[in-house]
């Protein structure tokens, strides 16, 4: 499976994302590019959090049997649930959440991961985090097209 801690997947998802444009319309979904955009930080934000927002009781109860849903190897399902923290309904501008995607790729490090333990599925490795970091990005860029 792809991860985004290799150099080579994280330069494909870099390629994918500058092929975006302002445009560029959604083949399934209610968001467009620019909420598309932001909506992929989150996840991001999340890893690079260091400590993690603390669990809450519903993780804590399914969050590991909803664990291999998100990383494994199927991709994820078009409509897909969105947790409402992650759904972005505001007008957002393109240039400005593309730039800061990728600044956050490029931050996105093994060791720039220091609390290894996700606020949802809980204890998580650097295989689980690079892998479904991939995995997001890709369903997203797909949904649009690239």
């Amino acid at each position: 499976m792809k991860n985004l801690f290799n150099q080579a997947d994280k330069q494909e998802i870099i390629n994918r994302i500058n092929t975006l444009t302002p445009e560029s319309k959604r083949q399934w979904g209610e968001m467009d590019v620019a909420q598309m955009l932001k909506h992929c930080t989150k996840p991001l934000e999340i890893a690079l959090t260091n400590p993690k927002p603390a669990r809450n009781f519903i993780g804590r109860l399914i969050g590991p049997m909803a664990k291999n849903a998100v990383f494994g190897p199927k991709p994820f399902k078009k409509g897909s649930y969105t947790p409402k923290e992650f759904k972005i309904v505001t007008q957002e501008d393109f240039e400005i959440q593309k730039k800061a995607l990728l600044e956050l790729i490029y931050k996105f490090k093994a060791e720039n991961i220091t609390d290894k333990v996700h606020p949802f599925f809980g204890k998580t490795n650097d295989k689980e985090w690079g892998e479904g970091q991939y995995k997001h990005l890709d369903h997203h860029l797909t949904q649009f097209g690239v």
